[in-house]
């Protein structure tokens, strides 16, 4: 494998590991697109109807993580113009020791995304917008302690004798169906008020109970952990124990893979969005919403897997990998082995419900005049415990019904260094765009002889989003001061 093949699979494992997720882009909240209603229901487009087309109208993709950045993983020598990976061992770990002093205690990693099979909205009359939008979705949330890292990283030394608390140990994953439908309407001549009704069908899903988790070091090395957790999994997969409670194998189901399983039509739920707008003056507009209050019932091939046990196994050291005298594959085999011969488990088929993410957006917009507005959005997303908050400050420039541009700082993830784009232009019936999030500022090159690389430096965190929709008509009659987009 050459030496640039390598770096772009080191890059792929990074994308992989960081983050996939859909619908948490700011920039297009004060553009003119028909898809904003999907941020705050009571935004209606100037186009008076829209089609977006089967997996044409929409491609949600977000890039995210709070602990570590590419600069992390990929360093730059200070002597040459090289880079090497935070596993480099020729210069007594220092690279690890840099890489793990930058892990928090709890560290997030969220995968999922969005695409629009297909978005249908229109005018009725000067006050009211109805949509309806089919939507694919997948959503995860797994969080990391850092000591799980430091651990793996450094070996058992320092902590001999010691506990590890990883109670805040969790991996959730859900792949589902949306079907929406929103309607909203002008009540006074300055309060709009939307609403989109939404119905789930669940697909697949990963959950953990966690309540309690914790790895001892023995003397020896070796470790003793002591869980009580539950596993709850809708797929087409079936774990067989052993009379006494051991884990004997996990089949997967071939035969389940087809049209009725992926329909979803057995693991249903429900959801709901409330927005709306106030124009506070005649430039001054604030809006607010609550997105994704919902829930799926799980009761198609259901499996909930109980641990509750304490248990020795070989450990977790990652440094015989690094060192190169033990293979990953070595590593992993011995682990399972490990872990399947010890834990006794509870393996039942009971229902069980999950909850979606909800979030909360509050925004205003300034109109300077009929092409420019500024606005400020504070969007606060709620998984679980787990709180998210991204502040974003944007100039959004609209001329007429054919071109909105937004250019947006956002401060989110902990850091303060994220700026965004976004551009729709529509031509005749066509409206094409494309937004990003947290553009990368500072770019490292990677050279060698066979390498020739650019890379994002600093970088934890991007969103990017494209399509196009069929727009007709300009159905907003607005004031000759104010912007030709937005939520009248």
């Amino acid at each position: 494998m050459n030496v640039k093949t390598r770096y772009i699979l080191i890059i792929i494992l990074t994308l992989i590991l960081t983050d996939v997720s859909a619908q948490n882009s700011q920039v297009g909240y004060f553009m003119n697109l028909p898809q904003s209603h999907l941020m705050n229901p009571a935004f209606r487009p100037s186009s008076s109807i829209y089609v977006g087309l089967p997996a044409l109208s929409g491609i949600d993709l977000n890039i995210n993580n709070n602990f570590v950045n590419f600069s992390d993983i990929f360093m730059k020598d200070q002597v040459s113009d090289s880079i090497f990976s935070f596993l480099h061992t020729g210069n007594n770990n220092a690279t690890i020791n840099s890489f793990l002093s930058k892990i928090k205690e709890r560290n997030f990693i969220e995968p999922e995304v969005m695409t629009q099979l297909l978005g249908v909205g229109f005018a009725v009359g000067e006050n009211s917008y109805f949509s309806l939008d089919i939507n694919e979705r997948a959503e995860g949330n797994i969080v990391i302690p850092g000591d799980l890292f430091r651990l793996a990283l450094t070996g058992n030394e320092s902590f001999v004798g010691s506990t590890i608390d990883l109670s805040t140990l969790k991996a959730n994953m859900v792949y589902y169906h949306e079907i929406g439908i929103g309607f909203s309407r002008n009540f006074t001549n300055k309060l709009r008020i939307g609403v989109r009704g939404k119905l789930f069908f669940g697909v697949g899903t990963f959950r953990t109970d966690n309540r309690s988790l914790g790895i001892t070091v023995n003397d020896d090395y070796s470790h003793t952990l002591d869980g009580d957790m539950t596993f709850n999994v809708s797929g087409p997969l079936s774990i067989y124990t052993s009379n006494e409670n051991i884990v004997d194998s996990i089949v997967f189901d071939d035969n389940s893979t087809d049209a009725g399983f992926f329909s979803g039509t057995k693991n249903k739920g429900l959801g709901v969005d409330i927005g709306a707008t106030y124009d506070l003056t005649d430039r001054i507009t604030l809006s607010a919403a609550v997105t994704d209050l919902g829930f799926i019932r799980w009761k198609s091939y259901v499996t909930n897997v109980s641990l509750s046990s304490r248990f020795t196994f070989s450990g977790l050291d990652m440094l015989d990998v690094i060192n190169g005298t033990r293979t990953m594959d070595e590593l992993g085999t011995e682990m399972v082995d490990s872990l399947r011969n010890s834990v006794n488990i509870k393996n039942t088929n009971s229902p069980f419900t999950t909850y979606l993410p909800s979030a909360i957006s509050v925004g205003g917009s300034y109109t300077l005049n009929k092409y420019m507005t500024f606005g400020l959005l504070s969007y606060t997303r709620f998984i679980g415990k787990q709180v998210r908050e991204a502040l974003t400050m944007s100039a959004n420039a609209s001329l007429s019904n054919v071109l909105s541009a937004s250019l947006s700082y956002t401060m989110t993830n902990h850091r303060f260094d994220n700026l965004g784009a976004g551009f729709a232009v529509r031509a005749g019936w066509a409206q094409f765009y494309i937004m990003t999030d947290r553009i990368p500022v500072l770019w490292n090159r990677i050279k060698s002889d066979n390498t020739d690389l650019v890379l994002p430096g600093n970088w934890n965190t991007m969103n990017l989003r494209l399509g196009m929709n069929l727009v007709f008509g300009n159905g907003v009659k607005t004031k000759k001061d104010k912007p030709m987009v937005t939520v009248q």
